[in-house]
């Protein structure tokens, strides 16, 4: 008996151990320390990434159940059934929002519940409905995402192709046109007297008034001097340079129109100087010319290396009226000036203009 009263103490010792811890599991799952629970199912559309028998249920961020059991729908395959269990007290209603949240670093999922102000039926088991997509972590909503914007590029790649070359297209034109543009600008704030404060310093080209040598020679047939053609860099109004640079002093300094336009109107008033009585027209419109004077402006800047320069460079050429060349030649000038300045330019480009027109004037007498 001696040797058997150990044992015994021994084994009951081991049986009360047992059934304390049993009894502290069971007190634990049951209530938690949390008091009396209600049960509750829920259902979620889709899965439930990483959520676990146990997992944690929150009101309104409290902690106040847990997860007690957790399924697959067998008439549904894409539902979830959830079942959980709540301190009686907790204020679930039957439109309580349910969701999915991932806590921590590593995202543990909690079943997370907020709101509600419509009382639940009593008798069954209320069932909650978790809303569209609560399953879903950052992570799976951004691949979600993406698949829809490939889906909708996918679906407008035509479309979309289109726009970018019609884009292309837009700015190629826009590059090909910013002196016009410039000149356009240029003009609307002439007109409405925008554009800054600093007032605009317009210049413009001298005819040739005097033809030494040429006195007694006429001008033979009808005559037509189209507007010059140009490069779209010319085609503007302001001061050019080469290389190309930024002159303070030129910001709001102007020829009186687009270079093109304004050779055209001198070139014409020159050759009425000469010979006002067979001056030639400004176009073809209803008249039978019998000749053409075609302008080509090839330069028409200011070259600042190794000294400043007005430079003009006009390749010419005369058609008769079956379009045959009757004669071309190139006429260049420069015209040096001391400095970098405004009216010093505009007077060596007079200088330079006048000794090209009058040589064109005689080429001209002579070819025809």
């Amino acid at each position: 008996m001696e040797t058997r009263a150990p044992f015994v103490l021994i084994g009951a010792f081991v049986l009360a151990a047992i059934a304390a811890v049993f009894g502290f599991v069971y007190w634990l799952h049951n209530t938690g320390g949390l008091g009396p629970r209600t049960s509750y199912h829920v259902q979620f559309e889709g899965s439930v990434p990483g959520l676990l028998v146990g997992a944690a249920v929150l009101f309104n961020g409290i902690r106040v159940g847990e997860v007690t059991d957790l399924g697959l729908a067998p008439d549904h395959p894409r539902r979830v059934n959830a079942t959980i269990a709540v301190t009686s007290t907790t204020p679930v209603r039957a439109d309580t929002k349910v969701g999915l949240e991932f806590q921590g670093l590593t995202g543990v999922p909690v079943i997370a519940l907020e709101g509600g102000q419509q009382p639940g039926a009593s008798g069954a088991v209320p069932t909650l409905i978790a809303e569209a997509g609560a399953g879903q972590s950052m992570t799976q909503a951004a691949r979600d995402a993406l698949r829809r914007v490939d889906a909708v590029l996918a679906d407008n790649a035509e479309p979309l192709k289109t726009t970018i070359a019609n884009l292309q297209v837009f700015s190629e034109g826009l590059a090909r046109n910013t002196s016009k543009l410039d000149g356009i600008i240029t003009g609307l704030e002439r007109m409405t007297g925008g554009g800054g404060s600093a007032a605009k310093v317009t210049y413009d080209l001298r005819a040739a008034r005097t033809f030494p040598g040429m006195s007694g020679k006429i001008l033979k047939g009808e005559l037509v001097v189209p507007e010059p053609t140009a490069v779209a860099m010319l085609e503007t109004q302001r001061f050019l340079f080469s290389p190309a640079n930024e002159a303070p002093e030129f910001a709001n300094v102007m020829w009186a129109d687009s270079i093109p336009k304004l050779l055209q109107a001198r070139l014409l008033e020159s050759f009425e100087n000469y010979d006002i009585a067979h001056a030639p027209l400004r176009s073809m419109d209803g008249v039978q010319a019998d000749y053409q004077l075609l302008i080509d402006v090839r330069r028409f800047q200011i070259t600042t290396d190794p000294e400043p320069v007005a430079d003009i460079g006009l390749s010419a050429r005369i058609l008769d009226k079956d379009g045959k060349v009757v004669a071309s030649r190139l006429f260049q000038e420069t015209e040096k000036f001391d400095k970098i300045e405004p009216p010093a330019a505009a007077t060596a480009f007079n200088d330079a203009f006048v000794r090209i027109i009058r040589g064109m004037v005689a080429w001209t007498v002579d070819a025809l």
